[in-house]
């Protein structure tokens, strides 16, 4: 799949004209023993936002991962789905890396960094949005949605984390950029760092107006637009 196939000008034109924001707000994971979930989601680092039990054959648990707006619900009688049977569940990182040493060292088993092979759909590997063939290590360019690390929960509920800088244009309106939390918030202005240090090399001289260029950095690398040099 490439980036001219993501986004097309019918769904730009219908999006343009909501009135209404919808948020994805709940994803329900099925599950066989709810105490056994919670012990896992909550060794994730996730927020614990609630644990009701009626006392009458029900239960429901709701997690959130950090930075995001959506949660996750499980327990008893919250769904007839199998359990194990949610798959492909995206949790978006800024540093694939980094976030898959933060699970090992709670303790959760993941797999290597992995890219796809350039696009292949078929396979003898689990099916992910942008291919069927797993090749190790980050994608070579380190292209944003092209890198990731999966893990499953105990139910076999199937993860993936993919690294997302610089979102595709169109996807974040620039007058309502904002980061999830301090860690994506420093991994931006330190990428605009790195980008600024680049820009003095080429100028050959110290420049005095940094802020401007790391906002306009950021935003741009947020929005999906062309990058300052």
């Amino acid at each position: 799949m490439n980036t001219s196939e993501v986004v097309s000008n019918g769904a730009t034109a219908h999006a343009s004209v909501a009135g209404v924001d919808t948020k994805l707000e709940i994803v329900v994971i099925p599950v066989s023993d709810v105490d056994r979930a919670k012990e896992f989601y909550g060794r994730l680092g996730w927020r614990l936002d609630a644990d009701y039990d009626s006392g009458k054959d029900y239960r429901v648990i709701q997690f959130t991962p950090p930075g995001s707006g959506c949660s996750i619900i499980f327990g008893k009688n919250v769904t007839a789905t199998a359990p194990g049977s949610a798959q492909g569940l995206y949790l978006i990182v800024s540093d694939v890396a980094a976030a898959r040493a933060e699970l090992l060292g709670r303790g959760v088993p993941i797999s290597e960094v992995f890219h796809d092979a350039a696009g292949v759909y078929a396979g003898t590997d689990e099916p992910y949005l942008f291919g069927r063939l797993r090749v190790s290590g980050p994608d070579p360019n380190h292209a944003s949605y092209r890198s990731f690390a999966s893990f499953r929960d105990p139910d076999g509920n199937g993860w993936l984390l993919q690294e997302i800088t610089t979102r595709l244009a169109g996807r974040i309106d620039r007058a309502e950029t904002a980061f999830a939390s301090v860690n994506d918030l420093a991994s931006a202005m330190r990428r605009a760092e790195a980008a600024h240090g680049e820009h003095e090399k080429r100028t050959g001289q110290r420049d005095a107006n940094w802020a401007d260029w790391y906002a306009a950095y950021m935003v741009a690398e947020q929005t999906g637009e062309k990058l300052p040099q």
